[in-house]
């Protein structure tokens, strides 16, 4: 294949990459004075970049044209579904960044153009065909994340969470990177489908301690029990529209990634990994619902919610067929749209004075001073429950009939069972906000920008999200199929 029709496939992550360089420089150059405008530029990027990979969606995955550079690189309709939702979940968080900034300072231009070289690299990681292309855009994405969790350098809570999130992701690349070898060292190439090829024909004991290595490291970066010591802390620590950003845009690139590297090169050996991966799917469960119960911060709790809803997601990956697949994108789709309105919602909470709520006794009575503020963020905490008929529902719903389909139904029941638990503290939100007192004034307006991107994801998560139902259906299928060969 030529180098331009290479450029053409990675077009996204290059134009990003060019502006990126571009927006550094302007940034450089103007001071803070940039930061709104660098942040309209960045959003109005990641939007065309989204349009771009769409228009990418149908590219044959068996076909040669969808491979780049020597097939480190692949455009396919799974890489393609995983980018559109990466780059629209950043251009949210993107529009209601500033005003958090505006209030406590130190918003500069380095903000967006660290968001966008982290979304060139979560688009390397769901695209990427090869180990080294994989870890580069692994890299690149945690280096940026590990700036942007200490950006407020002046709070102690945003440095710590730096700190933290920089050891332990750390470990986790060292982790990713000790697995790699072993696999190379055992199959003698780093391509995906080499390793498959070479799996197929010898899969010794030390392949396997290299791709449980490997999905160990994976496992902390999409926060799975038991590596996911480090979410509550960075989350509660980091500015509220970070951990919007980690709780959305890399959770899709970290969890895509994952189903590609199970689906893809280690497809001939479901055998072998499916165990780890019930265990972590059911202990994040448990573990997500558990910790949430007992927490008074809102950050902490949402936190404690990924985890719990990156158990359900693993199901889909358990039942390791192209309806389990189809099955995590849904979940993963709706799972964005819940998480993203729910922060927003969140930076919506604020004081008179502009300093921001984050506690349970913050929204108590907030009924009665922001209704609507009230009632959307009861449907968002409810549909993250998948308490019907929000669409939130629908997600749990694919995940479990792919599990039941195959033949995991003790998987399933016990993932039913486990979803009760979690019902009681969103439960929390009706009797605080609903049936509480009011303790704290609360601001009486928002921008409008805000409204726009809460307004969106409550009408998605809303029964009017089940029109979605049967394109999604295609999308998610139509992605699914890039692995059939594999599997």
């Amino acid at each position: 294949m030529s180098y331009t029709s290479s450029l053409y496939l990675t077009g996204a992550e290059v134009g990003l990459s060019l502006l990126g360089l571009v927006l550094l420089l302007v940034s450089a150059w103007s001071g803070p004075k940039s930061g709104r405008l660098l942040t309209v530029i960045t959003g109005a990027a990641l939007l065309a970049a989204a349009v771009f990979s769409a228009h990418l969606f149908d590219r044959a995955t068996g076909d040669v044209a969808g491979r780049a550079f020597g097939d480190l690189y692949r455009a396919d309709a799974f890489g393609s579904f995983a980018k559109v939702l990466i780059y629209l979940a950043t251009a949210a968080v993107l529009v209601v960044t500033p005003r958090f900034f505006a209030q406590v300072g130190g918003y500069r231009g380095e903000y967006p153009v660290l968001m966008l070289f982290n979304a060139v690299g979560m688009g390397m990681m769901v695209s990427a065909s090869d180990l080294m292309t994989l870890y580069i855009g692994l890299e690149m994405s945690s280096l940026s994340s590990y700036i942007l969790a200490s950006f407020l350098r002046q709070d102690d809570r945003s440095a710590e969470a730096g700190l933290k999130y920089f050891v332990l992701g750390a470990l986790a690349s060292g982790i990713i990177l000790y697995g790699v070898s072993l696999i190379y060292g055992f199959t003698g190439t780093t391509n995906y489908e080499g390793i498959r090829a070479a799996f197929d024909t010898d899969f010794s004991t030390g392949a396997l301690f290299g791709v449980v290595f490997v999905l160990a490291g994976l496992a902390f970066k999409v926060s799975a029990v038991p590596f996911h010591m480090w979410t509550p802390d960075v989350y509660e620590g980091a500015p509220t529209p970070v951990t919007a950003f980690f709780a959305s845009a890399p959770k899709v690139a970290a969890m895509g990634m994952l189903l590609r590297m199970a689906m893809d090169p280690f497809a001939g050996e479901v055998d072998s990994w499916r165990q780890i991966v019930i265990f972590a799917a059911l202990a994040s469960i448990v573990v997500g619902a558990l910790g949430a119960i007992g927490q008074q911060n809102l950050k902490r709790l949402l936190a404690y919610s990924s985890i719990n809803n990156v158990g359900f997601i693993l199901i889909g990956l358990a039942a390791a067929t192209p309806a389990g697949v189809a099955g995590a994108l849904t979940y993963l789709t709706i799972y964005v749209a819940m998480v993203v309105g729910s922060f927003t919602a969140l930076l919506m909470l604020r004081d008179p004075t502009g300093n921001n709520l984050e506690t349970f006794a913050d929204i108590s009575g907030l009924s009665t001073r922001r209704p609507a503020l009230a009632w959307s963020l009861l449907a968002l905490m409810f549909s993250l429950a998948g308490i019907p008929p929000l669409f939130g529902f629908w997600g749990k719903f694919v995940v479990f009939q792919a599990a039941v389909q195959a033949d995991l139904v003790a998987l399933a029941a016990i993932g039913i069972a486990a979803s009760v638990i979690g019902a009681f503290y969103y439960l929390k939100f009706i009797k605080v906000m609903f049936f509480d007192e009011p303790v704290r004034e609360v601001e009486a307006s928002s921008p409008m920008g805000h409204w726009a991107v809460l307004a969106i994801c409550v009408a998605i998560i809303s029964p009017l999200g089940y029109l979605l139902t049967i394109p999604l259906g295609e999308w998610t299928a139509q992605a699914a199929a890039s692995f059939v060969a594999a599997m």
